[in-house]
């Protein structure tokens, strides 16, 4: 499966700046060994059930750290069978971009 996630604190600091409680999480999900990736808004796990949530908890958890509220924001690809989709679905695209 695919987890795209987004997870912020809200009721920090006046800033409004999220970018060391982001990488709080993104240092969990690392430190994972999970295939992932991450951009500008969202961070994608690639794994089974199991310990994709396991990293999705621990990483929300870090974040509460810096607010007294968390926004979670979670979509799933859950495909039995294939793994490797976390490169795998962008380079289809990509090839059917060189072909046309």
């Amino acid at each position: 499966m695919l987890v795209a996630f987004s997870v912020a604190p809200s009721g920090g600091d006046e800033s409004g700046s999220v970018h060391e409680a982001v990488a709080a999480a993104v240092k969990i999900v690392r430190e994972s060994g999970l295939p992932n990736h991450t951009d500008s808004m969202f961070t994608t796990i690639e794994g089974e059930w199991e310990p994709v949530f396991d990293v999705i908890r621990r990483a929300t958890e870090a974040v509460g750290a810096y607010g007294s509220r968390v926004s979670l924001v979670l979509k799933a690809d859950i495909r039995p069978g294939y793994t490797g989709q976390l490169t795998e679905k962008v380079a289809r695209v990509e090839a059917a971009l060189a072909e046309g």
